[in-house]
């Protein structure tokens, strides 16, 4: 039995490892977001100035954190027996619930997760130690330290609001002082700006990157706090100096310079604090395990009132744990798909908008808008237009080809972000508040975005609706990981060889299915038969660039149309499910494309306009036959689902005839625009007539079989549903061959000259 704890020792180790690459590629946000999104630097050089502050934070951190140790349960209460089973539960569900996290792409903190692991996993060992001796359960409570607790659950809530408060106040103010032409603006505005920011994220690091670093003694840190207010004003009197300085006579943008310091000292934040969420519980369960074993005792007997000491941990590890959070950052998918999350919430103006609005965030928005309109009556119009004009965005005219390399938002944002978070976290770290850095530089961002006015009327309720799902999924993290870590706390308890090793399989299980599955939806995204938007501005153009969607939607098409009747055919439900889905992701990249019509129109050229008017029709054809295609699958799925009575022999073969006419029908046209040879659209559309007369046939032949020998309602109303939306499938299809083969027909004939 003995020999089961140094496995899980083992075990653990590979958990941390496992536990390093999950927690980076989730808190990556916190530090790249601000630098990504504004574009101020390169992206390589974000991940080296990044680097650095994740290696140099994470060899001079603090080493153990104190709330794997004595935080949330008084050690004093459990045996070693008990502790190794607590470790374990809280490592196996923290793997688990970042990567599932980091998966569907939600930023989520760290702390919180690793704190109520702590916490589900003692409080469940507590009841079935106190079962098992006095029976007494009031005696649990003195196993949980509650306070702690308690402090951690309000600190979350007090984040949430004062980081969206504070982070909307310094936008609003710093934008009314710089506006959006802030390079416009007198250097020494610049610099004063400079100056403060700068200031900030200096003490940031002094208070919160230096805080239990091993050469950093308690008196030095004493010392920064007595003089706080001196080492403040001259911060801001020497950085505004410098940053004089570097935007006249070094000709350097300040603002880069801000971001720049403000990523690396976040990221050197993160490493030295937030480093011993993934490696704390690992390494006190080895401290645990040596203190143990030179005991002599029997592991149910030894007491673990020594991880009440501070005990520092060994910088070999502390730098092998910095090493693998670098190698994350840099090729971690997951990393960039999170990082994405934030800044299209943030982002300027509109972008496809990946929260679907719901009744909360539409009560919301409509709240504010009313409120909006209250407050601007009460202001007089000359302060309204001086203020509006604050926020006047000027008019950039890019070539169409850099349209999408246009920032999310600008270096003043980008500079604010880093800025408030960096105070917030140090004043709470000063005061010993327990408060998690993901909610506050999310908060943050997201309160900045409300105040530059990023949220406009066409996207606040998609806004609003990403960050209640992000909030929500904070909450859901507390509670998942409370009752998750308890729950295996139980499982182990059981019979801890066979089930330690069950749950470490199901873990590495989920983890690579995680990952699969993660590797196909983004091969899905950047799929060669996805739809692309037209950029040409001319009829011909558009020809050329639509002929790519009409050929995919072809082939989408066909493969959708013929697993409908096939999996009718052989009532296959999992087929019709499969379809539905495919057939709905045809149907939003459709809508993506309309709802791209608004730039392409204002992108044309005024001697092009013309082709705004083909290139909608065009659309509204696609669309038409994604709808008919999707109305079939839809109607055939709820049939079988509802097992309904399958379609009689001949009504099976009747469609299978359809299915083989439109398989011709639909191959001919994806080869003809694949391989531009548009002259065959007219030997295509000389088969449209036979194909609506077969249609026909078949509606006859049913209504005959219905009066005589039909005795189902609902196969004869799906029959019949299912010949109307071929039909209207067919008659799409042909009219978008016929507007193409016009169209092509004459762009391609020279004009008459007029003698």
């Amino acid at each position: 039995m003995d020999n089961i704890y140094f496995l899980m020792i083992i075990a653990l180790v590979f958990l941390a490892i496992a536990d390093l690459v999950v927690g980076v590629s989730n808190d990556a946000v916190n530090f790249l977001n601000s630098a990504i999104g504004s574009k101020a630097i390169s992206f390589r050089t974000v991940m080296i100035v990044a680097s650095l502050g994740i290696a140099i934070g994470a060899i001079f951190s603090s080493g153990m954190m104190e709330v794997a140790r004595k935080g949330i349960f008084n050690p004093s209460e459990f045996m070693f027996s008990e502790i190794m089973i607590i470790f374990m539960a809280v490592m196996i569900t923290d793997i688990l619930l970042l990567d599932f996290f980091n998966t569907i792409g939600l930023p989520t903190s760290t702390t919180v997760s690793i704190v109520f692991e702590l916490l589900g996993a003692s409080v469940a060992m507590a009841f079935i130690k106190v079962a098992a001796d006095s029976g007494d359960y009031m005696e649990v409570y003195n196993h949980i330290n509650t306070s702690k607790a308690t402090e951690i659950i309000i600190g979350i809530l007090l984040s949430v609001v004062i980081a969206f408060t504070i982070g909307a106040l310094v936008q609003y103010v710093s934008r009314l002082m710089l506006t959006f032409d802030f390079r416009k603006k007198a250097k020494w505005i610049g610099a004063l700006f400079g100056g403060m920011a700068l200031t900030a994220i200096t003490y940031f690091i002094l208070i919160k990157g230096l805080k239990g670093a091993s050469f950093v003694s308690d008196s030095l840190l004493e010392s920064i706090k007595e003089y706080s207010l001196a080492i403040i004003i001259g911060s801001l009197v020497l950085w505004s100096i410098i940053s004089y300085i570097i935007s006249t006579v070094l000709k350097y943008d300040v603002y880069k310079l801000i971001i720049i310091v403000g990523t690396f000292a976040l990221a050197l934040a993160f490493a030295g604090n937030d480093l011993v969420n993934f490696i704390g519980v690992p390494i006190a369960a080895w401290q645990s395990f040596e203190a143990w074993q030179a005991s002599g005792i029997p592991a149910n007997e030894f007491n673990m009132g020594f991880l009440a000491a501070q005990v520092s941990t060994p910088t070999y590890l502390l730098f092998g744990a910095g090493m693998t959070m670098v190698l994350t950052l840099w090729f971690s998918k997951k990393a960039r798909y999170v990082t994405q999350t934030e800044i299209n919430l943030s982002r300027e103006g509109e972008s496809k908008e990946r929260f679907q609005p719901n009744f909360l965030s539409r009560s919301i928005v409509r709240a504010a808008m009313l409120i909006s309109t209250g407050v601007n009556a009460l202001i007089p119009n000359t302060l309204r237009e001086k203020l509006d004009a604050k926020f006047q965005k000027p008019i950039i005219t890019l070539s169409k080809d850099k349209t999408f390399e246009m920032p999310a938002f600008d270096m003043v944002r980008a500079a604010v972000n880093l800025m408030v978070a960096g105070v917030l976290i140090s004043v709470a770290t000063s005061y010993k508040l327990p408060l998690s850095t993901t909610y506050v530089t999310f908060m943050v961002a997201m309160g900045s975005s409300l105040a530059d006015r990023a949220w406009g009327a066409e996207s606040a309720v998609y806004r609003v609706a990403g960050v209640l799902n992000v909030i929500g999924g904070w909450f859901f993290t507390a509670l998942i990981a409370f009752v998750s870590a308890a729950v295996i706390v139980y499982l182990i308890n059981l019979h801890v060889p066979s089930m330690v090793a069950i749950l470490l399989l199901i873990a590495v299980f989920l983890l690579v299915h995680n990952y699969i599955s993660h590797n196909k939806k983004s091969k899905e995204i950047s799929a060669e038969d996805s739809l692309r938007n037209a950029e040409s501005s001319s009829i011909q153009g558009v020809i050329e660039e639509s002929a790519n969607n009409i050929s995919n939607v072809a082939k989408r098409g066909n493969k959708i149309y013929t697993n409908t009747i096939d999996g009718l055919a052989k009532q296959d439900l999992d087929l019709l499910k499969k379809n539905k889905k495919q057939v709905v992701k045809l149907s939003a990249e459709v809508d993506e494309l309309r709802d791209h019509i608004f730039y392409f129109i204002k992108n044309l050229d005024d001697a092009s306009v013309g082709a705004s008017n083909f290139y909608i029709n065009i659309l509204g054809y696609l669309q038409d036959m994604a709808q008919s295609l999707e109305y079939l699958s839809k109607i055939s799925h709820k049939h079988i689902h509802n097992n309904h009575k399958k379609l009689k022999y001949n009504q099976i073969k009747e469609l299978k005839e359809i299915d083989q006419k439109l398989d011709q029908l639909l191959s001919e046209t994806k080869h003809a625009f694949e391989s531009r040879n548009f002259t065959q659209i007219g030997s295509i559309l000389g088969s449209k007539q036979n194909l609506l007369d077969m249609v026909s046939q078949k509606i006859e032949r049913q209504i005959a079989r219905t009066r005589t020998e039909e005795s189902s309602p609902k196969n004869t109303t799906l029959y019949f549903t299912i010949l109307l939306e071929t039909k209207d499938f067919i008659n799409a299809t042909m009219n978008l061959l016929e507007l193409y083969y016009q169209e092509h027909d004459s762009t391609v004939k020279p004009a008459k000259v007029e003698l």
